[in-house]
Parts: structure tokens; sequence; C-alpha cells
């Protein structure tokens, strides 16, 4: 494969560009989404249905922790991009450097409390009933295989930085095919159980792991595990942590909501509800993984240009990216308003989750076609180092709208009123995000394009 240089993110022509970042980016996540999907159908056809209402329930606990490497990485990978596209290869090396040790001290950190105290962290996530065992299994062997996976989204984000997307990808696909490897083998043929399904999970982590070591030990990556300083230094990390606390922030948002929605639908339909939530929260995963692929291209594009004063560039590279992203996300909205009923049947045939999920998703749904300028405006103000407005657009839809909904509508509309919340919150965020991006490319953007 030839050696693929970071200086591209400002020569190349912006839609080669993004499509050269994002088709790589999309396949890694579509990998990684249909992992979590068919390791999803894998359990609830080889252990049962209650089985995905249990690691619906583990979710929440994951996704923060890992969140904490996400955060690490997307916020220092906006530093080196801008560093790289400044041709400050120094600031680059040191911002990894101390990548690497922020998530091994923060990761490692929260697995001795998140043991400790198990038993009470299960209940508050939903695992009640007969979801509590299941989940509690669950829970304790993903729980160790956890830093891994902080340790590979944080690299991951360094790798996209450099501007070799092909890499990135493969980082992401290499966990779950081998995740779908080991469920076949813990659960159908050793009848493991749940703690088959766990213990796949955590190995292909593992796996990923060793990639991400690898590239970075090798003569593919500008970033040499050799040359990287892992010294904290106070600067670097304040900068990581004022543009990674917008990730961290979305995550910990995330987290919040698999809480509260998997109580207050236990609350309206019991195991039933959580699970449809569950099945629905893997298509969330699954179905826009082309969106997120181009916001995930868009990112190092943006970072890059906007460091080497490059405006003109980054306002193109933003009208692009939602562009496609809009066309993308209508094309996802038209196939699952069509198929949900064909889509839920392949998760299970419990008559009760078949009957309520499509009518869940249709609503979840509803709003797609609009969701690429909210999520581009958010990635943008991350991308070019500017904290308060990226945290402030991130949590816009997740923690200013949706959940507050979720408490509202029901009053009114039951059970309804919760899957209804999801499209609301969809059309409130986007249009508070596409007034704030309008005003910074008009105020901020053009300015500076006229100027350089």
């Amino acid at each position: 494969m030839a050696k693929v240089s970071s200086q591209e993110l400002g020569e190349q022509p912006i839609g080669k560009l993004l499509v050269k970042q994002a088709v790589p980016a999309s396949i890694g996540i579509l990998v990684m989404s249909l992992n979590i999907l068919v390791d999803t159908i894998f359990v609830g056809n080889w252990i049962g249905p209650v089985a995905i209402a249990a690691i619906n329930v583990v979710l929440p606990v994951s996704f923060f922790i890992a969140g904490l490497g996400m955060a690490i990485g997307i916020g220092g990978s906006s530093i080196i991009s801008r560093a790289l596209g400044a041709n400050d290869r120094t600031k680059a090396l040191k911002t990894f450097g101390n990548q690497i040790s922020l998530t091994l001290l923060l990761t490692f950190s929260m697995i001795v409390p998140g043991i400790i105290f198990s038993d009470a962290i299960i209940p508050a996530f939903g695992g009640k009933g007969a979801i509590y065992e299941p989940a509690r299994i669950y829970y304790l062997i993903v729980l160790y295989g956890v830093p891994f996976l902080a340790l590979c989204m944080m690299g991951n984000t360094v790798i996209r930085a450099e501007g070799k997307p092909k890499f990135a990808m493969y980082a992401m696909m290499i966990p779950s095919v081998g995740n779908l490897v080991l469920d076949y083998v813990f659960i159908n043929l050793l009848d493991f159980g749940m703690y088959g399904a766990a213990w796949a999970t955590t190995g292909s982590y593992f796996l990923c792991l060793a990639y991400i070591i690898w590239f970075f030990v090798s003569k593919n990556s500008e970033m040499q595990l050799k040359d990287c300083l892992f010294k904290l230094r106070l600067p670097i990390v304040k900068e990581i942590g004022a543009l990674g606390f917008v990730t961290l922030a979305r995550q910990a948002t995330v987290s919040i909501t698999y809480l509260l929605m998997n109580n207050i639908l236990f609350d309206f339909g019991g195991e039933t509800s959580v699970t449809a939530y569950a099945i629905v929260g893997r298509m969330l995963m699954f179905a826009l993984f082309p969106v997120y692929g181009i916001t995930q291209g868009f990112l190092p594009i943006a970072s890059y240009n906007y460091g080497a004063e490059k405006y003109l560039r980054v306002r193109k590279s933003i009208s692009t990216a939602i562009i496609y992203s809009s066309v993308l996300a209508a094309v996802v909205f038209v196939f699952l308003m069509v198929f949900p009923e064909t889509i839920t049947s392949v998760f299970t045939t419990d008559a009760d989750v078949m009957r309520e999920t499509p009518k869940a998703m249709r609503w979840v749904f509803a709003a797609t076609p609009i969701i690429a300028t909210q999520l581009i405006g958010a990635a943008y103000f991350q991308a070019v180092g500017k904290a308060t407005p990226a945290l402030l657009l991130t949590l816009t839809r997740q923690g200013f709208f949706f959940i507050p909904l979720i408490f509202i509508l029901p009053l009114f509309y039951g059970e309804l009123g919760v899957w209804m919340s999801f499209p609301v919150a969809d059309v409130l965020a986007t249009i508070v995000t596409a007034y704030f991006l309008h005003r910074e490319v008009k105020l901020k953007l053009l300015p500076k394009e006229q100027e350089s």
C-alpha cells in the first residue's frame, strides 16, 4: 500500500477527499455496527430475547468508559491535525503521548469502582427482574475489556487524524469480525450462554488493541510510539480535556439516556419494551453508518485546513459534507419506514416484541433526513478547536431536548410519547445547530477567507 501523507488533506479536491476519508470510515462503522447487529441476532436466537435486554443494560457503562478513550482521542486528534497542518510535528507527538497516558490513567481507575458497586449499578441501569442475572454476568466480564476498547477508540482517531482512513477502517473491522467468530464458538459451539457473549466481546477488544499497537510501531504511522513523550503536560492536557469533554459529555449523555429509557420503558411494558428499545438502538448504530462515516471523514479535513489557514476549503468541506450526508440519510429513512417489520423479525420471533418494535422504529427514525446538519455542525466546532460551542451543540439533542421530552410527552401520550421524543428532539436540535453554523460561517470563516 502506498504511503499516505497528511498533506493530502490540504491539497486534494474537497469532494474527492471527503469520499476518500468517509468511505473507509463508513465501512469501518458498518462492520462495527454489523458486529453489534449480528451479535444481537446471535444472542436473541441462541440465548433468548431477555439476553438482548441484558446487553442493552450494560451498554451505558461500557459506552461511558470507552467514551473516555474516544473523548481523549478526538480531543487530541483535533490538536494533532491542526499541528500537522501547521508543520508542528513536535506538538503532535507530545499530544499523542499525553493521549496514551490519560487513557490508561482514567480508564483503569474506572474498573475498581465499577466492580465494587456492580450490584447497585446494574439495577440502576434497568437490570431488573429476569434481566438482572444475565446482565450481571455480561457486565462483570466486559468491564475487564473496556480499557482495551478505550485505547482502541483513542488510537483509531489518531490514525484518522494522520490522514490514513484505510488503516482506521481495518482497526474497526478486526474486532468486529473477531467478535462474530468468537460468538459462534463460545455461544453456539460451546454453549457458554451469556458467559460466551461476554468473553467474545472482551476478546475482540484485545484483538483491536493488538492491531493499534502494531500500526504505531510500524513505518505506516507518523506518530511513532518510540518518539512520543508520555509525561503529562498541563497545557496539552487542558486542551485535550476542553475538546475531548465535548465527546465525553456526548457519551455520558448517551449513557444517561440508556439508563432513563431502560427504566421508563420497563415501567411501561416490562422486558418487552426494553427489548424493543434494544433492537431500535442497534438500528440507530447500524442504519446511519454512512452519515457517521461522512462526519468522521469530515473532522480531519476541517481540522487540517483550519490549521493551515485554508478557510475556503474549510467552508467547502462543511457544505459538501452536509449535502452528501443528507442524501444518504434520506435513503436510510425510506428503507426504515418501509421494512420495520422485516427488520424486527431478524432479531426475534417473540410476538410481543414483534408487535411493539416496528411502531417504535418508525417514530425514532421519523426525522432522519434532517440530522446531517446537526451532526456536521457540532463536528465543525470540535474540529477547529472551539470547545464551548461544540459542547453546547453536541448536548443540544439528547441533553437539552430529548431527556426533558421523555418525561414530558409520556404524561400526555403514554409510552408512545417516549418514542415521539426522538423526532421532536431531532428537529429542535437541527434548527439550533443550523443557526449557529450559519452564523459561524458568515461572521468568522468568510472574513478570514477574504483576508487570506
